[in-house]
């Protein structure tokens, strides 16, 4: 598995510690963006960097200009779709 096909299958990532959601992966490389406190912090990484990064599953180690990042993928939970088991008002009840 490489780090492009782990973050292909992921919601959320979890870099440097810090939760992001705001994260786009494409030809263009690996953007991340995420409040830390008040502050907006930004991590760009090239195509070249993330073909780079080592690690297995969701466990990757990711180098940029800036430094050594440690970068986890992370699935989010989501509620279940639920179907309303109660009649609209404008559908007549089953009796």
């Amino acid at each position: 598995m490489t780090l492009a096909t782990a973050l292909a299958a992921c919601d959320m990532l979890l870099i440097d510690g810090l939760h992001a959601f705001d994260f786009t992966f494409d030809d263009t490389g690996l953007t991340i963006e995420c409040m830390d406190g008040r502050q907006l912090r930004r991590w760009a990484f090239t195509p070249e960097q993330v073909a780079a990064a080592t690690g297995a599953g969701d466990d990757w180690q990711l180098a940029s200009e800036a430094g050594e990042h440690r970068l986890v993928c992370m699935s989010a939970f989501r509620a279940p779709d639920e179907e309303d088991d109660e009649p609209q008002m404008d559908e007549p009840a089953d009796r």
